[in-house]
């Protein structure tokens, strides 16, 4: 009883949630969201390899958690002077740099050995350079140094539909190249439109942000024109014949959105709207993905019933 006791208290005082926090957990949700669609657009409609997926999923989230966790070591002195992330963990002192690497470094290397032991090794390489490009190479360096940081930099963000497709069929498709470009070309207008809307912070922290460097009016046009290339990389699934209908009707949909609220960003000065264009990018991805999944199941049970 005593022992149990002891284990309740000691479990009780762990900062487990300033461990998730470390790990970004809904940056990690999203991504593994994006992940998950591409493993099961990999699979045939009628086999569930449960095992893989439930190893491949464990294994990304982790090194995913490894590199977040990294990012927020290397970047605590420039939380501090930022409303956004001021109160981190690490910047607070709730969980201290030793324990922050020790948390990372473990995290790593659990998420390697399950890739390396249950599922590929091509999925663990590509896994591998995601997170060293993401902690390493754009937090160390692209972050401070240029600011086409997010478009280089997403490079690395983009592949987790692409892991999920090699954790099924052990090589590289066509599927998952074009869905982490569809990632890589969301991603600048995506995180420009926050950028706009948290401008003083990135001022205060002094970061080579686009709307720093090169001034709000050229963000806002860069905006639009990403935004119309994400329109052209959608619209190439079904010119490929990677997609159907269903997909290129809610795609049209869901692009008009983007645009929308790309142009409005363009002519309106205020700031929320930019924060909008934010929101809705989210909602974007989430559902592009969603519905490029929904539509090969459902011609599956339709060509079954037929």
């Amino acid at each position: 009883m005593l022992g149990d006791n002891m284990n309740t208290a000691v479990l009780s005082k762990f900062p487990w949630r300033d461990y998730l926090t470390l790990c970004k957990a809904k940056v990690v949700a999203l991504m593994m969201i994006t992940a998950w669609v591409g493993m099961l657009l990999a699979c045939a409609p009628n086999v569930f390899p449960f095992k893989t997926i439930l190893c491949a999923s464990i294994g990304i989230a982790l090194c995913a958690g490894s590199a977040a966790a990294i990012n927020h070591l290397v970047d605590r002195h420039i939380d501090e002077k930022m409303q956004r992330t001021q109160y981190r963990p690490l910047v607070v002192g709730k969980v201290t740099v030793y324990q922050a690497m020790r948390f990372s470094f473990v995290l790593a290397v659990l998420g390697l050995a399950i890739l390396i032991l249950y599922v590929n090794s091509l999925t663990a390489w590509l896994t591998l350079g995601s997170l060293i490009g993401y902690a390493f190479i754009y937090t160390m360096y692209l972050k401070k140094a240029t600011p086409q940081n997010i478009v280089i930099g997403g490079i690395t963000g983009a592949l987790p539909p692409l892991l999920g497709q090699t954790a099924i069929t052990g090589q590289v498709e066509a599927l998952g190249l074009m869905l982490a470009l569809i990632i890589f070309t969301w991603t600048p207008p995506h995180f420009w439109a926050l950028a706009l809307f948290r401008i003083k912070d990135y001022e205060n922290a002094k970061l080579p942000m686009l709307p720093i460097t090169h001034g709000v009016a050229f963000t806002k046009l860069s905006i639009l024109l990403y935004t119309f290339l994400l329109v052209l990389v959608t619209f190439l699934l079904p010119v490929l014949h990677l997609a159907g209908t269903t997909y290129t009707v809610c795609m049209i949909g869901l692009n008009a959105g983007f645009l929308y609220y790309a142009y409005k960003v363009f002519t309106s000065s205020e700031a929320i709207i930019a924060w909008c264009l934010f929101q809705y990018s989210i909602v974007y991805l989430f559902a592009l993905f969603i519905i490029l999944l929904i539509e090969h199941y459902l011609i599956y049970f339709m060509r079954s019933l037929g």
